[in-house]
């Protein structure tokens, strides 16, 4: 992930995205199981044009709708194998509108925030903090507390000054932390990767009472002086009393727009991995992760998934599992 960079906000964009997770073994393994999350969402602001997953070993894996609406794909391997190679090809559609539009409401939402008995049994997911001491919740909640009061109560101004000083103030370091770094570490570190910048801000807000959750998927961006660059990317949506789901990236301090491409949302990175499984043998696991983006004409023709990819391609190699 490249932090600080321009973010291009172009109403409607095309992307062909592929996906690629290898993973290497010093003996075989004998038996495995696994869950993915490589086709992107599909609703209004985005649209799966075409996608197709390739598995080697060849395995023939099954596709649903998990508990969270993500299309969920998974497998079973019960032959022995030394490598395996995890491929997801899309062509998918970006459209969207203003993403400050929400902003210009009627009636500002204030704090405290108040929800109906349906509306919080629904939200609950979204509404409980990580499990830390409380001692260490509630330095958060100071924290957070802090960022309502220097905005007298206004919820939206809250959630926007939290979302810019998080990216002023935070350092970007990567390999700084790993998944088992806690948004108390973060805050008192004042560094992390993506990850943690929305780990921090989805205990922030589900603390104020704010239904929060964590967003998996892509980022397309570029810089003055660098060519376009592409990475595995995580930021967060908060659900907003009478306006909904919206997004927002605190690596980058910006509002999630055509550059933000969706892959899977869920209460925490585990339930929005890329790949995930169990091995049932003892073995040293050695994984590399590599994204292709490339962005194509906005046109309603149909393009191949398997069209050559030319010199227009960003490349990003992860030797890790988080961006």
């Amino acid at each position: 992930m490249i932090r600080a960079a321009r973010i291009d906000t172009a109403q409607r964009r095309k992307f062909r995205v592929r996906h690629t997770t290898q993973f290497q073994y010093d003996r075989p393994i004998e038996h495995s199981i696994h869950r993915l999350h490589l086709r992107p969402v599909h609703d209004w602001k985005q649209q799966v044009v075409e996608h197709r997953l390739l598995l080697n070993p060849d395995i023939a894996g099954v596709e649903y709708e998990d508990a969270f609406g993500n299309w969920t794909t998974f497998y079973e391997v019960s032959q022995p194998y030394e490598a395996m190679t995890v491929t997801a090809e899309s062509i998918v559609m970006l459209e969207d509108v203003d993403p400050f539009a929400f902003a210009s409401l009627p009636t500002r939402p204030t704090f405290p925030v108040s929800w109906m008995p349906w509306d919080q049994k629904m939200l609950l997911p979204y509404l409980t903090p990580i499990e830390l001491p409380e001692t260490q919740l509630l330095e958060i909640y100071d924290y957070a507390k802090s960022f309502v009061d220097r905005n007298q109560h206004d919820l939206l101004e809250t959630l926007f000054d939290i979302n810019l000083t998080l990216f002023r103030e935070y350092r970007y370091v990567s390999g700084s932390t790993n998944l088992a770094t806690t948004p108390y570490d973060v805050l008192v570190n004042k560094q992390g990767v993506c990850q943690d910048f929305a780990n921090l801000f989805i205990c922030m807000a589900r603390l104020l009472e704010l239904p929060a959750r964590y967003v998996c998927g892509y980022i397309h961006i570029g810089t003055d002086d660098q060519p376009v660059q592409v990475a595995s990317h995580a930021w967060v949506q908060v659900y907003i009393p009478r306006v909904g789901w919206k997004g927002f990236d605190p690596t980058n301090g910006c509002l999630p727009s055509t550059a933000h491409l969706r892959v899977a949302v869920g209460r925490h990175y585990r339930d929005t991995a890329p790949v995930s499984g169990t091995l049932y043998t003892m073995a040293h696991e050695t994984m590399q992760t590599h994204v292709e983006m490339v962005e194509l004409p906005a046109s309603d023709e149909p393009t191949a998934v398997a069209a050559p990819v030319d010199e227009q391609v960003a490349q990003v190699d992860d030797q890790v599992t988080q961006s």
